[in-house]
């Protein structure tokens, strides 16, 4: 249910909501020291109402981050690679779910992600304790575990809207908390 309802909320939101918060949030994720210090950030590339992303990557390669985005796979995991501008991007229709924008080029294998320095995730919503409430299917469950799995500790921030940061979101034992969330007015730590 309040998957839902921020779903239909962000149905709501305007070409020139999108845009503004898109810009507002690429400036505050810009200034965290995770992202300024990192040399490889895993990404992804927000489509419809999701907060915008092409900004913060487009700027982050810029300043020679190397970027990964991820390339859904039949079961739900990811395989990742690398972003070279938004000319490198193909929309993919997954069966029975939304359409993607994925980077084409090599495959660099689900592993790739333990090589990233800062894991920017996407969610519906995160609570006062860090914990990041996702769509459902699992694939970032799937990155955060193997991310544990490796001993790897990447910085995990969360982008959102300032509306999604709620008091608490129902979790599952698998859940990992963030280590913040970024919102268009600000940036909230939870660790």
């Amino acid at each position: 249910m309040l998957r839902r309802g921020i779903l239909s909320v962000r149905s709501r939101l305007t070409p020139g909501d999108l845009r503004e918060t898109a810009t507002a949030l690429a400036v505050r994720a810009l200034e965290l020291p995770e992202l300024a210090h990192a040399r490889t950030v895993a990404a992804y590339v927000s489509v419809g109402s999701e907060p915008g992303t092409l900004a913060l990557l487009d700027t982050l390669r810029a300043r020679g981050v190397r970027v990964l985005l991820p390339v859904l796979m039949a079961d739900n995991d990811l395989n990742w690679g690398v972003y070279v501008g938004e000319g490198s991007l193909a929309r993919v229709q997954h069966a029975g779910k939304m359409a993607l924008l994925e980077p084409v080029g090599e495959r660099l294998g689900p592993e790739a992600v333990q090589e990233a320095d800062a894991v920017l995730l996407p969610g519906l919503a995160v609570d006062r304790r860090g914990m990041r409430l996702g769509r459902g299917g699992g694939s970032y469950d799937r990155v955060l575990a193997r991310l544990e799995r490796a001993g790897a500790d990447p910085a995990l921030v969360v982008l959102l809207y300032d509306a999604e940061v709620a008091e608490r979101v129902p979790e599952e034992p698998h859940d990992h908390p963030v280590h913040a969330v970024v919102t268009p007015s600000g940036v909230r730590r939870f660790r």
